[in-house]
């Protein structure tokens, strides 16, 4: 017997929040069935396995994800460095309504669980790929000075990018206790890499 739409969906936000609380490792179908209010034979009727159910649960939030954030919108931006700026804040505005998506999300990213490498890999490899050709797009109409290698360059800025994405992963575990204090601190340094990045940083020889 098929899942009802409303019963999938209570199903997927019970079920996201005991992975986002314990990681894939750490969960067993008996706390995904308990939370969901069904059995384990149920769990596995309708999604299989765990590992089956975990990647329906990502497809959810990056689907959810993509239709909020709206990453093919970024070319519209004029300036790439504003862009990422602009971007970086309305991502973690959509992640800070939507915490459990987050830390599944950046598992993925971040942790991803031995057991689903190659699924992962396979499944969502694209995600990242596709998101960074829609960056080049808008990198490219940046201007550089003759000799620097644009594709390099926009290796630098997707680094440091990466930096401050696993500082924050590694510094914040409660979505709901940052303040915006640390917020700014966080967006003006990044800002200030940017800005070493897009003026350099040695000084011309006189």
């Amino acid at each position: 017997m098929p899942l009802q739409l409303y019963e999938r969906e209570e199903i997927f936000e019970a079920c996201l929040s005991v992975f986002a609380r314990n990681g894939y490792k750490d969960t067993s179908t008996g706390m995904l069935a308990e939370a969901a209010g069904i059995s384990k034979a149920l769990i596995f009727h309708h999604f299989k396995s765990k590992k089956m159910l975990y990647l329906s649960l990502l497809d959810h939030c990056f689907e959810k994800a993509r239709e909020e954030l709206r990453v093919d919108t970024i070319p519209d931006y004029r300036d790439f460095f504003e862009a990422i700026d602009a971007y970086s804040r309305k991502k973690l505005d959509y992640f800070r309504k939507h915490p459990d998506e987050m830390k599944l999300i950046y598992e993925v990213y971040y942790s991803t669980p031995e057991e689903l490498k190659e699924d992962i890999a396979k499944k969502y490899g694209h995600v990242l790929a596709s998101k960074n050709e829609v960056w080049e797009r808008l990198f490219d109409k940046v201007p550089l000075r003759s000799g620097v290698d644009r594709k390099h360059a926009f290796e630098l800025i997707v680094i440091t990018l990466e930096h401050f994405e696993n500082k924050f992963v590694a510094e914040v575990t409660d979505l709901s206790a940052i303040d915006d204090h640390y917020i700014e601190n966080m967006f003006t340094k990044m800002n200030e890499f940017c800005v070493m990045i897009r003026q350099g940083i040695a000084q011309d020889h006189v």
